[in-house]
């Protein structure tokens, strides 16, 4: 499957240098914790976009020891603190990047819960054992001064960039970018179809699952098979 690049493929001035850039996440409290189910619905249906972002990414970028039991703060606390595993295993399949806007989300999310809601009068009062505290994030992003030329320069540094570049480039790109796409990709595309199998692996990621430092291993590995080589991580 390695890439036969034409001459094509250098850089020139229609093909900008890949800017790496750095960020990390800045949780604020909000002052909004829910005790019960119907709390926790009246909260997510006027929370701003910042807090949904941040219960669904803001974990990412923290040191965690033991593995993610889910994929979003929504459907842990509702497993741990309510005991639900219904309702848990409804919001955990809640994939952000399958959605054009924060506000898609929020209607899913608040969809399940309704559903949840109107199963049985006493869900409405259930105290939870913990409360949910809302959290909305504030994202800063650093300049790196470190561009990159082509796309092979890229397969050779990829499993040396940050996990918390691994987010700013391939998962919180997502809201910025046309299609919702990954900064990589939108920088392959500059290039017509000559990556386009690169592209297309690079699509099949699931962001949602692992963590940061599993994402950017399973890069490494569509770049590499992509370019026929495997990097020594000791270069």
């Amino acid at each position: 499957m390695a890439i036969t690049e034409p001459s094509t493929a250098a850089p020139g001035p229609d093909k900008p240098r890949f800017a790496i850039k750095d960020c990390t996440l800045i949780a604020i409290a909000t002052g909004k914790r829910a005790h019960t189910l119907k709390e926790f619905r009246d909260h997510i249906a006027e929370i701003s976009p910042e807090s949904l972002y941040y219960h669904f990414w803001g974990n990412l970028l923290q040191a965690r020891f033991e593995e993610r039991e889910y994929n979003n703060d929504f459907a842990a606390w509702t497993h741990r603190s309510l005991h639900d595993a219904k309702l848990a295993e409804q919001l955990a399949v809640v994939d952000p990047s399958q959605f054009v806007s924060m506000t898609e989300i929020r209607w899913q999310l608040l969809e399940y819960i309704e559903e949840r809601l109107e199963e049985s009068e006493c869900l409405h009062w259930v105290i939870a054992e913990q409360p949910f505290e809302f959290i909305r994030s504030q994202i800063v992003v650093f300049n790196t001064h470190t561009s990159i030329a082509n796309p092979r320069e890229m397969a050779k540094i990829m499993h040396k960039l940050s996990v918390s570049s691994i987010f700013y480039h391939f998962i919180d790109a997502r809201r910025h970018n046309p299609d919702r796409m990954d900064d990589f990709r939108a920088w392959l595309n500059h290039y017509g179809d000559t990556y386009q199998v690169l592209i297309e692996l690079l699509s099949s990621v699931d962001p949602n699952f692992g963590s940061l430092a599993e994402l950017r291993q399973q890069l490494v590995n569509v770049f590499e098979i992509c370019f026929d080589y495997a990097m020594d991580a000791t270069e």
